[in-house]
């Protein structure tokens, strides 16, 4: 027997015991009657009282609004309080797990669409709201082909076939952005909807496929010029004249590719290692008379050159890194700069770091080509930049060593008028020497 039972079973025995004494004291049967029968009709009212009170509880139930009573009105409220009390924890403990849940899909680098089982639209995070160019709230409920119409999408939504991905291209307002959507179902006929932006990916493997067509277009030409010439002096018999030239040509070949693989090497080297060399003092002048000395034995005495350094400042770093990206510039500079041009060459301390540039009254560059030019083997003009000699790599040197450096290169350029390229060393990267010369010119 519970409690309940009990504690209504001792209320009738309780009142049937007053009935029973205040008959045996009044000595009439019928006046304990007439209270047994007063005290059941009380019962009655009380019950009739606190069971509308628990129906109007039930009906429009308040956390924490439980009353209180006497008997067993009183234990049931009590219980009732601790039912609603641990149904209140686990709401709330959902309600939390949700929200996390919720939180971590919305920090998913990753769009997520959850789909019912007519494709409608059942909630959605903002990553998929940037993708699909949607809204989480005005597009619930809505058919996700009825708001990403394109025929690749809806065809691939429909087929019920979601092995592999779908790439999708003009996503997200942009034109050259590329999605790869992929569905997952799950439950009862529901999708779940995954997008990713990969046109950062596809950028670098269409950087990588023309890397490889690059090297073996640069690799070929001089290796069938090493083929042929070598077939010729085998088969052919030459003047002692003939063979110098040929072996001239042969040897000039062979250079080339040994530039071509050095520069890959360098390149392999810095992009394999992007931490910012150690703090060592580079020896600033040689450095400058290295780069001095091979923009004139580029030039040949064929451009007026201008060279102005500074030798109260240095800069932290690797000296042989730093002398390969300026000489680079200096390289650069001559190989597209008609004979008779001009080319200045600076570098100069700043109150907020120091400045080395090159200017020259060369070609000049197109706008539109300027953001690539440290691309690896981009090219202005293919044609003119092979016959210049140069392997398509130094300015992707250029880019690495600068950012290991934390410097920043700028270009400016006008077609038909010359180009200016600036590297800006910022003020941590740079030291102050004591006592050094104030500038020293040179001219040629």
């Amino acid at each position: 027997m519970n409690i309940i039972w009990a504690r209504s079973i001792a209320s009738l025995l309780l009142l049937a015991a007053l009935a029973a004494v205040i008959a045996l004291v009044t000595s009439s049967v019928r006046l304990g009657l007439i209270f047994a029968v007063l005290l059941l009709v009380a019962n009655t009212l009380f019950n009739t009282f606190h069971t509308q009170r628990l129906w109007r509880l039930l009906d429009a139930p308040v956390y924490g609004e439980v009353p209180s009573a006497p008997g067993v009105w009183g234990e049931i409220y009590y219980r009732l309080h601790k039912l609603a009390k641990r149904w209140h924890a686990q709401v709330r403990q959902v309600e939390h797990q949700h929200s996390r849940f919720i939180q971590a899909m919305q920090a998913s680098p990753y769009g997520v669409v959850m789909l019912d089982d007519s494709n409608q639209i059942e909630w959605c995070n903002a990553i998929s709201e940037q993708h699909f160019g949607i809204d989480a709230r005005r597009d619930l409920r809505q058919q996700i082909t009825h708001l990403v119409r394109q025929p690749d999408f809806v065809r691939y939504l429909h087929a019920n076939q979601y092995d592999e991905e779908l790439r999708m291209r003009g996503m997200g307002g942009k034109r050259q952005n590329v999605l790869s959507v992929q569905v997952v179902p799950y439950g009862d006929h529901r999708k779940l909807l995954l997008t990713q932006d990969i046109t950062e990916l596809e950028r670098i493997d269409s950087m990588r496929r023309d890397f490889v067509a690059n090297v073996s277009h640069e690799l070929k030409t001089p290796l069938t010029v090493l083929s042929g010439f070598l077939e010729t002096m085998r088969e052919l018999s030459l003047s002692e004249e003939d063979r110098i030239r040929y072996l001239d040509i042969m040897q000039q070949q062979a250079g080339r590719m040994q530039y071509l693989v050095s520069d890959l090497l360098v390149l392999a080297k810095l992009e394999g290692d992007t931490r910012p060399p150690h703090d060592t003092p580079v020896d600033m002048r040689a450095v400058l008379r290295h780069v001095d000395d091979d923009l004139r034995v580029l030039s040949g005495g064929a451009h007026q050159i201008v060279f102005e350094s500074d030798d109260r400042v240095t800069v932290m770093g690797s000296e042989a890194e730093i002398t390969s990206a300026l000489g680079n510039l200096v390289g650069n500079a001559v190989r597209y700069t008609p004979a008779g041009g001009k080319i200045s060459v600076r570098w100069q301390a700043l109150d907020d770091g120091a400045l080395f540039s090159v200017t020259d009254t060369g070609v000049g560059i197109p706008a539109e080509h300027i953001p690539r030019l440290t691309e690896r083997f981009y090219r202005v003009d293919g044609s003119r930049s092979r016959d210049t000699g140069g392997t398509g790599l130094g300015l992707a040197i250029v880019k690495h060593v600068l950012q290991r450096h934390e410097a920043q290169l700028v270009v400016t350029s006008e077609e038909g008028r010359g180009s200016e390229f600036s590297v800006k060393f910022p003020l941590h990267r740079t030291q102050r020497l004591a006592g050094a010369a104030a500038g020293a010119d040179s001219t040629a």
